[in-house]
């Protein structure tokens, strides 16, 4: 992956107190060194098996390329990180499936705080063009955000969370539907199984590896795009070809858990959610489109889109 020229900038950690929550809200912030009117970004990361790319300290690749492009990037730590270490016996532990979009909605509710604990920041921030993007357990996240309701398995209390200041929710490699998943993880994550994509009803984009497949999850192929197809539209579905679960390393440079590790793929992923953000900013952008024909039925193409209205 070629990395931009344009000098950005990285502040961590930006500490929030937020009530209830059993630390408080580490994240870190990357933007471009200069420039004005700058577009957020928050970026959820997963759950995995890291000590560390499962926090702020994560998705290098992805913040540097937005921050690089003109973004700034909140990266936060949500409370399922092994990098907090956070006992299993907690509520919620240990996805805190609950408390990482409410994690999301704070900051956009301090977002003012934030940018002013950031130095050379203030001022430059355009804060109604807002866009979040989840990989995996972040996806989740994300989707909550655009209007997936979750029934709470321990209450039986249907959660929808719908956050109408996002204005690109991105959902890369997002757990699919609760029919495809295996009786292991209803077991161990029974809120897997609750979700309900049919009420997702914000325009979103999801990010599909073709290879992305994990039998301790699911059997079926393409099980991850199931939020494309089981919510209404406007929806954007991108189908990376060849991608498995950590998309060619957007976790991470050099991630030992990117089994498909392809600098060249992070790059095509990374500008392609940049065009579609670019489109949902503005209507009148024709990046979005562009993009589309630039892949469908173009031999050799990394993937290709599908929408509906």
């Amino acid at each position: 992956m070629k990395q931009s020229q344009t000098p950005i900038i990285s502040f961590s950690p930006v500490v929030l107190l937020v009530s209830g929550r059993h630390v408080d809200l580490e994240m870190k912030v990357s933007a471009p060194a200069s420039g004005n009117n700058l577009p957020v970004i928050l970026l959820s990361h997963g759950h995995g098996a890291s000590n560390f790319l499962s926090s702020y300290r994560g998705y290098g690749p992805v913040a540097d390329f937005f921050a690089a492009q003109g973004f700034v990037v909140i990266q936060p730590t949500h409370q399922n990180s092994k990098a907090l270490g956070l006992p299993a016996s907690l509520p919620e532990a240990p996805l805190f499936w609950s408390s990482r979009p409410a994690d999301l909605k704070f900051i956009l509710d301090h977002l003012d705080q934030i940018i002013a604990t950031v130095p050379g920041l203030a001022g430059r921030v355009d804060q109604e063009n807002i866009a979040a993007i989840g990989h995996s357990l972040g996806g989740h996240t994300v989707a909550m955000l655009a209007g997936m309701e979750v029934t709470d398995p321990l209450t039986g209390n249907i959660v929808n969370l719908t956050e109408p200041r996002i204005k690109a929710p991105v959902m890369i490699g997002l757990p699919g539907g609760p029919e495809g998943l295996t009786g292991a993880v209803r077991h161990h994550y029974p809120v897997l199984a609750a979700s309900n994509f049919g009420s997702m009803t914000l325009p979103a984009l999801i990010v599909n590896g073709d290879k992305d497949k994990n039998p301790m999850f699911s059997d079926l192929d393409n099980w991850r795009a199931d939020a494309y197809y089981q919510s209404p539209g406007p929806k954007d579905l991108l189908t990376v070809f060849g991608a498995e679960h950590i998309f060619g390393g957007i976790s991470g440079y050099d991630a030992l858990e990117a089994s498909d590790e392809n600098p060249e793929r992070v790059a095509f992923v990374c500008e392609s959610i940049l065009a579609y953000i670019r489109s949902a900013f503005d209507t009148n952008d024709a990046s979005w489109e562009d993009a589309k024909k630039s892949l469908n039925g173009v031999q050799g193409a990394f993937g290709s889109i599908e929408s509906k209205l």
